[in-house]
């Protein structure tokens, strides 16, 4: 696990994406990383079963308009994450 926070500690201050095996998808820019937990601010935090938009079309929106802050910080549970990316890393397809 130590090599994993090593890994977040370098996104640390950038904006990421945030996907959960849950329909919540967090874009915002990360200022913690543990082994725990993950902290975002100026986050946005997606629901994906309250709309038709998939999660994959909501990430490529918010990378080409902004995100859409919805929380002033968030913080989500590792455990719960199966993705994280750069959002300046999400391809327009």
């Amino acid at each position: 696990m130590e090599g994993l926070v090593a890994r977040l500690q370098e996104l640390v201050g950038s904006e990421v994406v945030l996907d959960t095996a849950s329909p919540y998808l967090y874009i915002g820019r990360l200022t913690e990383a543990d082994e725990w937990v993950l902290r975002l601010e100026d986050v946005d935090v997606h629901d994906a079963s309250e709309t038709r938009t998939s999660k994959e079309v909501y990430i490529i929106e918010a990378s080409k308009f902004g995100v859409k802050q919805n929380r002033r910080s968030v913080m989500v549970r590792t455990d719960k994450v199966i993705s994280i990316s750069l959002l300046s890393d999400v391809i327009e397809y």
